[in-house]
């Protein structure tokens, strides 16, 4: 490739990853998010599968998106198995790259259930916002050649993994707070109710909400809920 062609190939990559940060950045919510992110990496990586698993609190890790079911059963057997590259790059926040299944001897278990799925080459890149902080989700590329991701493909993937990493946890964060809005939204009414029925003010009637999510160990959220659905508090 000469100077010109690598020039148009550079532009044209870069016309491309400003599409996708608008995409992203667009999407309404987490899961518009890492789908626009897999589609992308079909179309700028070498890879013929690709998917995203995300870190949840106090839980198992979520796969919102996939391009191809083969990517759920080797995102779903290693989170059965804590065992494979998934699990150390979401440990670890480092990349991971498998030249071929047939021959890395890492996690030979895990090896051998991929090579026998037909994947041979697989770049597993950790979304995190930095070093110090925790893993947002793992981006997955897999491709049934051996020694299919050259250092092009690391880098483009590493970009791609940065664009997603700030979306994502915006994303997240505006479900956060639409969420604390909601709660904050459900409190009040039910306190509405209570200061209605009983004729309390409203410091006490969150004074009663409090003290039954307390005595129930039930969120004060569901228990406002409970109170708006039916005119009782929980036994």
């Amino acid at each position: 490739m000469d100077d010109g062609e690598q020039e148009g190939s550079g532009g044209r990559m870069a016309e491309t990853f400003a599409q996708l940060a608008l995409d992203m950045h667009e999407a309404e919510g987490v899961e518009e998010t890492v789908e626009s992110v897999v589609q992308f990496a079909l179309q700028a990586l070498n890879c013929s599968f690709a998917g995203v698993a995300l870190h949840t609190r106090g839980g198992p890790p979520e796969i919102p998106a996939v391009t191809d079911p083969v990517v759920a059963e080797i995102y779903e057997s290693q989170l059965r198995g804590e065992d494979g590259p998934l699990i150390a790059t979401m440990r670890d926040r480092a990349t991971v790259l498998v030249r071929d299944t047939t021959t890395d001897d890492r996690w030979p278990d895990w090896a051998a259930r991929v090579s026998a799925l037909g994947v041979r080459s697989v770049l597993d890149v950790p979304l995190a916002l930095g070093q110090s902080s925790p893993t947002v989700g793992v981006l997955g590329l897999y491709s049934p050649k051996p020694d299919a991701f050259d250092a092009d493909d690391e880098a483009i993937a590493h970009i791609l993994a940065r664009h997603a990493t700030v979306a994502l946890a915006t994303a997240r964060h505006e479900r956060t707070m639409e969420a604390a809005v909601d709660a904050r939204k459900l409190v009040g009414q039910a306190m509405g109710i209570l200061m209605e029925r009983y004729a309390v003010d409203a410091d006490r009637a969150f004074t009663i909400l409090k003290r039954y999510s307390q005595d129930t160990n039930t969120k004060l959220r569901d228990v406002a809920q409970e109170l708006i659905d039916t005119r009782k508090l929980p036994s």
